[in-house]
Protein backbone atom coordinates (compact mmCIF):
# COMPACT_ATOMS: atom_id res chain seq x y z
CA UNK A 1 0.00 0.00 0.00
CA UNK A 2 0.99 3.68 -0.76
CA UNK A 3 2.52 5.57 2.74
CA UNK A 4 -0.45 8.33 3.90
CA UNK A 5 2.46 10.37 3.25
CA UNK A 6 2.11 10.18 -0.05
CA UNK A 7 -1.67 11.51 -0.15
CA UNK A 8 -0.81 14.03 2.21
CA UNK A 9 2.29 15.62 0.00
CA UNK A 10 0.32 15.58 -2.97
CA UNK A 11 -1.91 18.21 -1.33
CA UNK A 12 1.14 20.35 -0.14
CA UNK A 13 2.74 19.95 -3.85
CA UNK A 14 -0.12 21.14 -5.42
CA UNK A 15 -1.33 24.20 -3.45
CA UNK A 16 -3.76 25.77 -6.12
CA UNK A 17 -5.73 23.19 -6.84
CA UNK A 18 -6.05 21.91 -3.57
CA UNK A 19 -7.03 25.80 -2.60
CA UNK A 20 -9.77 25.47 -5.05
CA UNK A 21 -11.41 22.81 -3.46
CA UNK A 22 -10.99 23.58 -0.07
CA UNK A 23 -12.68 26.86 -0.29
CA UNK A 24 -15.57 25.39 -2.72
CA UNK A 25 -16.07 22.77 0.44
CA UNK A 26 -15.52 25.40 2.59
CA UNK A 27 -18.65 27.57 1.13
CA UNK A 28 -20.97 24.91 1.49
CA UNK A 29 -19.79 24.03 5.31
CA UNK A 30 -20.59 27.90 5.93
CA UNK A 31 -23.91 28.12 4.09
CA UNK A 32 -24.97 24.68 5.61
CA UNK A 33 -24.07 25.43 9.12
CA UNK A 34 -25.57 29.06 9.19
CA UNK A 35 -28.94 27.79 8.08
CA UNK A 36 -28.95 24.69 10.50
CA UNK A 37 -27.68 27.06 12.95
CA UNK A 38 -31.23 29.22 12.75
CA UNK A 39 -32.91 26.17 12.82
CA UNK A 40 -31.81 24.74 16.16
CA UNK A 41 -31.69 28.08 17.37
CA UNK A 42 -35.53 28.58 16.28
CA UNK A 43 -36.68 24.87 17.77
CA UNK A 44 -34.57 25.72 21.49
CA UNK A 45 -36.41 29.00 21.62
CA UNK A 46 -39.83 26.81 20.94
CA UNK A 47 -38.41 24.57 22.98
CA UNK A 48 -37.77 26.47 25.81
CA UNK A 49 -41.03 28.23 25.94
CA UNK A 50 -43.74 27.55 28.19
CA UNK A 51 -44.49 24.73 30.60
CA UNK A 52 -45.83 21.65 30.44
CA UNK A 53 -47.83 22.10 33.36
CA UNK A 54 -49.49 25.12 32.26
CA UNK A 55 -52.88 25.28 30.49
CA UNK A 56 -53.18 28.37 27.61
CA UNK A 57 -56.99 29.09 27.79
CA UNK A 58 -58.83 30.61 24.44
CA UNK A 59 -62.11 30.98 22.83
CA UNK A 60 -62.67 28.09 20.79
CA UNK A 61 -61.46 28.04 17.00
CA UNK A 62 -58.74 30.84 17.79
CA UNK A 63 -55.28 29.33 17.47
CA UNK A 64 -53.25 32.01 19.18
CA UNK A 65 -53.89 34.87 21.66
CA UNK A 66 -53.80 37.76 19.14
CA UNK A 67 -57.33 36.40 17.14
CA UNK A 68 -58.77 35.30 20.49
CA UNK A 69 -61.45 37.56 23.30
CA UNK A 70 -62.92 36.11 26.12
CA UNK A 71 -65.40 37.84 28.90
CA UNK A 72 -64.95 38.98 32.14
CA UNK A 73 -67.37 36.03 33.47
CA UNK A 74 -65.42 33.61 31.54
CA UNK A 75 -62.52 34.16 33.24
CA UNK A 76 -64.18 33.89 36.64
CA UNK A 77 -65.62 30.76 35.33
CA UNK A 78 -62.39 29.22 34.71
CA UNK A 79 -60.49 30.80 37.42
CA UNK A 80 -62.12 28.74 40.08
CA UNK A 81 -61.87 25.42 38.74
CA UNK A 82 -61.06 22.49 40.69
CA UNK A 83 -57.31 21.58 40.02
CA UNK A 84 -55.55 25.14 39.97
CA UNK A 85 -52.48 25.18 41.56
CA UNK A 86 -51.95 27.98 44.54
CA UNK A 87 -49.64 30.08 45.95
CA UNK A 88 -48.56 29.61 49.82
CA UNK A 89 -51.05 32.34 50.52
CA UNK A 90 -53.72 30.44 49.40
CA UNK A 91 -53.86 32.49 45.59
CA UNK A 92 -54.81 30.58 43.06
CA UNK A 93 -51.85 30.68 39.99
CA UNK A 94 -54.09 32.09 37.04
CA UNK A 95 -53.02 34.91 34.61
CA UNK A 96 -55.70 36.70 32.80
CA UNK A 97 -53.56 38.09 29.80
CA UNK A 98 -54.79 40.46 26.73
CA UNK A 99 -52.43 40.12 23.47
CA UNK A 100 -52.49 42.94 21.02
CA UNK A 101 -49.62 43.41 18.05
CA UNK A 102 -48.73 46.94 17.68
CA UNK A 103 -45.94 48.55 15.36
CA UNK A 104 -42.65 49.26 16.84
CA UNK A 105 -39.74 51.67 14.89
CA UNK A 106 -36.72 49.56 14.69
CA UNK A 107 -33.77 51.93 15.20
CA UNK A 108 -33.26 51.76 11.69
CA UNK A 109 -36.32 53.26 10.91
CA UNK A 110 -38.64 50.03 9.98
CA UNK A 111 -41.82 48.95 11.07
CA UNK A 112 -42.39 45.48 12.73
CA UNK A 113 -45.26 43.73 14.83
CA UNK A 114 -44.36 43.37 18.72
CA UNK A 115 -46.68 41.16 20.81
CA UNK A 116 -47.14 43.50 23.67
CA UNK A 117 -48.94 41.44 26.36
CA UNK A 118 -51.08 42.31 29.31
CA UNK A 119 -50.63 40.87 32.64
CA UNK A 120 -51.86 41.17 35.72
CA UNK A 121 -49.23 40.43 38.68
CA UNK A 122 -50.10 36.76 38.86
CA UNK A 123 -48.37 36.19 35.70
CA UNK A 124 -45.03 35.89 37.53
CA UNK A 125 -46.34 33.10 39.13
CA UNK A 126 -47.70 31.12 36.01
CA UNK A 127 -44.77 31.81 33.71
CA UNK A 128 -41.94 30.08 36.28
CA UNK A 129 -39.20 30.93 33.46
CA UNK A 130 -39.68 34.24 33.16
CA UNK A 131 -37.38 36.87 35.69
CA UNK A 132 -37.18 40.84 35.69
CA UNK A 133 -33.25 40.75 34.76
CA UNK A 134 -33.03 44.46 35.32
CA UNK A 135 -35.26 46.95 36.99
CA UNK A 136 -38.49 46.15 38.91
CA UNK A 137 -41.99 45.08 38.43
CA UNK A 138 -44.56 46.81 37.19
CA UNK A 139 -46.89 49.22 39.02
CA UNK A 140 -50.72 48.90 37.73
CA UNK A 141 -52.20 51.65 35.92
CA UNK A 142 -49.20 53.95 35.64
CA UNK A 143 -48.24 53.56 31.94
CA UNK A 144 -45.19 51.12 32.51
CA UNK A 145 -43.31 48.45 30.51
CA UNK A 146 -41.02 45.33 30.59
CA UNK A 147 -39.50 44.75 27.73
CA UNK A 148 -37.62 41.49 26.47
CA UNK A 149 -34.21 41.15 26.28
CA UNK A 150 -34.26 39.50 22.68
CA UNK A 151 -36.05 43.66 22.05
CA UNK A 152 -33.61 45.34 24.01
CA UNK A 153 -31.82 48.37 22.17
CA UNK A 154 -33.68 46.86 18.64
CA UNK A 155 -36.65 49.30 18.76
CA UNK A 156 -36.46 53.23 19.45
CA UNK A 157 -37.24 53.17 23.46
CA UNK A 158 -36.72 50.34 24.10
CA UNK A 159 -33.90 50.33 26.63
CA UNK A 160 -34.27 50.21 30.66
CA UNK A 161 -34.90 54.22 31.67
CA UNK A 162 -36.46 55.10 28.62
CA UNK A 163 -39.77 55.39 27.03
CA UNK A 164 -41.63 53.15 24.04
CA UNK A 165 -44.15 54.66 21.77
CA UNK A 166 -46.73 52.40 20.16
CA UNK A 167 -50.71 52.51 20.56
CA UNK A 168 -52.18 56.02 21.94
CA UNK A 169 -49.49 56.39 24.86
CA UNK A 170 -45.99 56.40 26.20
CA UNK A 171 -44.86 53.53 28.04
CA UNK A 172 -41.74 54.15 30.53
CA UNK A 173 -39.44 50.93 30.57
CA UNK A 174 -39.28 49.66 34.03
CA UNK A 175 -37.51 46.49 33.60
CA UNK A 176 -35.86 44.15 31.43
CA UNK A 177 -37.24 40.47 30.75
CA UNK A 178 -35.38 37.14 30.69
CA UNK A 179 -36.28 33.59 30.30
CA UNK A 180 -33.71 31.41 29.30
CA UNK A 181 -33.91 32.46 25.22
CA UNK A 182 -37.97 31.17 24.71
CA UNK A 183 -39.99 33.39 23.07
CA UNK A 184 -41.41 35.37 25.90
CA UNK A 185 -38.18 37.66 25.29
CA UNK A 186 -39.36 38.59 22.25
CA UNK A 187 -42.35 40.61 23.86
CA UNK A 188 -43.26 43.60 25.92
CA UNK A 189 -45.46 43.13 29.20
CA UNK A 190 -47.31 46.15 30.23
CA UNK A 191 -50.04 46.17 32.85
CA UNK A 192 -53.81 44.54 31.30
CA UNK A 193 -55.73 47.56 32.58
CA UNK A 194 -53.39 50.00 30.48
CA UNK A 195 -53.68 48.18 27.85
CA UNK A 196 -57.22 47.51 27.70
CA UNK A 197 -57.72 50.80 28.06
CA UNK A 198 -55.20 51.89 25.09
CA UNK A 199 -56.40 48.99 22.73
CA UNK A 200 -60.37 50.10 23.82
CA UNK A 201 -61.71 46.42 23.69
CA UNK A 202 -64.76 45.50 25.05
CA UNK A 203 -63.63 42.55 25.97
CA UNK A 204 -60.48 42.79 28.48
CA UNK A 205 -58.88 39.33 28.06
CA UNK A 206 -57.01 37.40 25.08
CA UNK A 207 -56.90 34.57 27.13
CA UNK A 208 -55.82 33.19 30.56
CA UNK A 209 -52.64 31.06 31.62
CA UNK A 210 -53.51 29.25 34.52
CA UNK A 211 -51.24 26.44 36.56
CA UNK A 212 -52.39 23.07 36.93
CA UNK A 213 -51.87 21.60 40.40
CA UNK A 214 -50.88 17.89 38.57
CA UNK A 215 -50.90 16.19 35.72
CA UNK A 216 -54.37 14.24 36.84
CA UNK A 217 -55.53 18.03 37.14
CA UNK A 218 -54.30 19.55 34.02
CA UNK A 219 -56.04 17.00 32.20
CA UNK A 220 -59.12 17.23 34.25
CA UNK A 221 -59.47 20.75 33.80
CA UNK A 222 -58.41 20.54 30.01
CA UNK A 223 -62.04 18.46 29.89
CA UNK A 224 -64.25 20.47 31.48
CA UNK A 225 -63.23 23.69 30.15
CA UNK A 226 -63.52 22.15 26.59
CA UNK A 227 -66.91 20.35 27.69
CA UNK A 228 -68.29 23.74 28.62
CA UNK A 229 -70.61 24.97 26.40
CA UNK A 230 -71.62 28.65 27.51
CA UNK A 231 -68.57 30.01 26.77
CA UNK A 232 -67.07 28.29 24.04
CA UNK A 233 -63.26 27.53 25.50
CA UNK A 234 -60.67 25.32 24.42
CA UNK A 235 -57.82 24.58 26.75
CA UNK A 236 -54.60 23.72 25.60
CA UNK A 237 -50.86 22.23 26.92
CA UNK A 238 -48.75 25.69 27.46
CA UNK A 239 -45.53 23.62 25.69
CA UNK A 240 -47.75 22.72 22.86
CA UNK A 241 -49.57 25.95 22.02
CA UNK A 242 -46.09 27.65 21.27
CA UNK A 243 -44.40 24.65 19.59
CA UNK A 244 -47.69 25.02 16.86
CA UNK A 245 -46.82 28.87 16.82
CA UNK A 246 -43.06 27.94 15.35
CA UNK A 247 -44.43 25.53 12.38
CA UNK A 248 -42.45 27.67 9.88
CA UNK A 249 -39.69 25.60 11.20
CA UNK A 250 -41.06 22.83 9.39
CA UNK A 251 -41.31 24.18 5.58
CA UNK A 252 -37.52 25.60 6.88
CA UNK A 253 -35.95 22.33 7.74
CA UNK A 254 -37.21 20.98 4.12
CA UNK A 255 -35.61 24.12 2.40
CA UNK A 256 -32.48 23.91 4.13
CA UNK A 257 -32.75 20.12 2.99
CA UNK A 258 -33.05 20.71 -0.45
CA UNK A 259 -30.11 23.67 -0.18
CA UNK A 260 -27.70 21.21 1.28
CA UNK A 261 -28.56 18.31 -0.85
CA UNK A 262 -27.99 21.02 -3.95
CA UNK A 263 -24.78 22.29 -2.49
CA UNK A 264 -23.23 19.01 -1.61
CA UNK A 265 -24.01 18.23 -4.95
CA UNK A 266 -22.02 21.40 -6.34
CA UNK A 267 -18.94 21.04 -4.59
CA UNK A 268 -19.31 17.42 -5.10
CA UNK A 269 -18.80 18.17 -8.93
CA UNK A 270 -16.53 20.40 -8.07
CA UNK A 271 -14.00 18.58 -6.56
CA UNK A 272 -14.27 15.52 -8.97
CA UNK A 273 -13.63 18.00 -11.68
CA UNK A 274 -10.42 19.28 -8.99
CA UNK A 275 -9.24 15.61 -8.84
CA UNK A 276 -9.89 14.63 -12.75
CA UNK A 277 -7.41 17.25 -13.29
CA UNK A 278 -5.19 16.21 -10.73
CA UNK A 279 -5.24 12.68 -12.45
CA UNK A 280 -4.48 14.26 -15.81
CA UNK A 281 -1.73 16.03 -14.38
CA UNK A 282 0.11 12.60 -12.86
CA UNK A 283 -0.33 10.11 -15.50
CA UNK A 284 3.37 9.28 -15.62
CA UNK A 285 3.46 9.50 -11.83
CA UNK A 286 0.38 6.90 -11.85
CA UNK A 287 2.06 4.85 -14.53
CA UNK A 288 5.57 4.92 -12.73
CA UNK A 289 3.94 3.50 -9.53
CA UNK A 290 2.04 0.89 -11.22
CA UNK A 291 4.81 -0.17 -12.81
CA UNK A 292 6.78 -0.48 -9.73
CA UNK A 293 3.89 -3.00 -8.59
CA UNK A 294 1.91 -1.13 -6.43
CA UNK A 295 -1.83 -2.68 -7.21
CA UNK A 296 -4.67 -0.81 -8.54
CA UNK A 297 -6.39 -0.97 -5.01
CA UNK A 298 -3.37 1.41 -3.53
CA UNK A 299 -3.71 3.66 -6.11
CA UNK A 300 -7.65 4.14 -5.37
CA UNK A 301 -7.18 4.34 -1.78
CA UNK A 302 -4.63 6.83 -1.80
CA UNK A 303 -6.40 9.34 -4.22
CA UNK A 304 -9.71 8.62 -2.20
CA UNK A 305 -7.71 9.94 0.78
CA UNK A 306 -6.39 12.91 -1.22
CA UNK A 307 -10.02 13.92 -2.03
CA UNK A 308 -11.43 13.33 1.93
CA UNK A 309 -8.23 15.22 3.15
CA UNK A 310 -9.07 18.35 0.54
CA UNK A 311 -12.41 18.24 1.55
CA UNK A 312 -11.70 17.63 5.72
CA UNK A 313 -9.55 20.59 5.35
CA UNK A 314 -12.20 22.69 3.88
CA UNK A 315 -14.53 21.48 6.65
CA UNK A 316 -11.79 23.41 9.36
CA UNK A 317 -11.84 26.13 6.90
CA UNK A 318 -16.25 26.59 7.08
CA UNK A 319 -16.85 25.39 10.34
CA UNK A 320 -13.84 28.33 11.53
CA UNK A 321 -15.73 31.05 9.07
CA UNK A 322 -19.57 29.99 10.27
CA UNK A 323 -18.86 30.48 13.87
CA UNK A 324 -16.94 33.49 13.12
CA UNK A 325 -20.04 34.85 11.52
CA UNK A 326 -22.50 33.67 13.69
CA UNK A 327 -20.69 35.54 15.95
CA UNK A 328 -20.62 38.89 13.74
CA UNK A 329 -24.38 38.43 12.89
CA UNK A 330 -25.21 38.21 16.94
CA UNK A 331 -23.30 41.80 17.45
CA UNK A 332 -24.19 43.71 14.28
CA UNK A 333 -28.38 42.23 13.89
CA UNK A 334 -28.85 41.73 17.81
CA UNK A 335 -30.52 38.43 16.43
CA UNK A 336 -32.66 36.60 13.46
CA UNK A 337 -36.24 37.61 13.06
CA UNK A 338 -38.81 35.23 11.71
CA UNK A 339 -42.97 35.75 11.86
CA UNK A 340 -45.17 33.75 14.66
CA UNK A 341 -48.56 32.75 13.73
CA UNK A 342 -49.67 36.05 15.92
CA UNK A 343 -48.38 37.80 13.14
CA UNK A 344 -45.38 39.36 15.54
CA UNK A 345 -41.81 39.59 14.90
CA UNK A 346 -39.63 37.19 17.24
CA UNK A 347 -36.23 37.42 17.92
CA UNK A 348 -33.85 34.26 17.82
CA UNK A 349 -30.54 34.85 18.65
CA UNK A 350 -28.07 32.82 15.93
CA UNK A 351 -25.90 30.23 17.19
CA UNK A 352 -24.23 27.18 15.60
CA UNK A 353 -24.27 23.77 18.34
CA UNK A 354 -22.09 20.93 17.78
CA UNK A 355 -25.06 19.04 16.05
CA UNK A 356 -24.76 21.55 13.24
CA UNK A 357 -21.14 21.05 12.93
CA UNK A 358 -21.61 17.07 12.72
CA UNK A 359 -24.00 17.32 10.48
CA UNK A 360 -21.85 20.23 8.20
CA UNK A 361 -18.97 17.25 9.00
CA UNK A 362 -21.02 14.72 7.42
CA UNK A 363 -21.61 16.23 4.17
CA UNK A 364 -17.87 17.55 3.62
CA UNK A 365 -16.94 13.62 4.47
CA UNK A 366 -19.50 12.78 1.69
CA UNK A 367 -18.05 15.44 -0.80
CA UNK A 368 -15.08 13.98 -0.49
CA UNK A 369 -15.72 10.06 -0.49
CA UNK A 370 -18.06 10.58 -3.38
CA UNK A 371 -16.56 13.61 -5.29
CA UNK A 372 -13.24 11.56 -5.31
CA UNK A 373 -14.44 8.13 -6.53
CA UNK A 374 -14.64 8.49 -9.88
CA UNK A 375 -11.25 10.35 -10.30
CA UNK A 376 -9.53 7.52 -8.10
CA UNK A 377 -11.13 4.67 -10.09
CA UNK A 378 -10.19 6.32 -13.43
CA UNK A 379 -6.66 6.54 -11.87
CA UNK A 380 -6.36 2.74 -10.37
CA UNK A 381 -7.76 1.68 -13.98
CA UNK A 382 -5.11 3.39 -15.87
CA UNK A 383 -2.33 0.76 -16.92
CA UNK A 384 1.34 1.27 -16.72
CA UNK A 385 2.41 1.52 -20.39
CA UNK A 386 -0.61 3.47 -21.61
CA UNK A 387 0.10 5.59 -18.87
CA UNK A 388 3.96 6.17 -19.51
CA UNK A 389 3.19 6.18 -23.59
CA UNK A 390 0.47 9.54 -22.59
CA UNK A 391 2.51 10.90 -20.33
Amino acid sequence: MLPVSYSLGNVVARPGRSLVMIVVVALVVVACSLFLGLLSSLRRTVATTGDPMNLVVLRKGSDNDGSSQITRLAYDSVRYLDGIATREDGERLVSPELVVQPFFWTKQGGRENVLVRGVEPPAFDVHRDVAIAEGRPLRPRMGEALVGKALRGRYRGAELGEVLEFGRNRWTVVGILESGGSSFESEVWVDAADLSNDARRINPYSGVRLRAASEADLVSIKARVDSDPRYALEASRESEYYAKQAETAGSLTFLVLAISILAGTGAGFGAANTMYASVQSRTAEIGTLRALGFPRGAILLSFEIEAVVLALAGFALGAALSLALAEVLRHVLGGVTFGARTFTTNVVTLSITAKDLVLAFGLSLGIGLFGGLGPAWRAARLRPIEALRKA
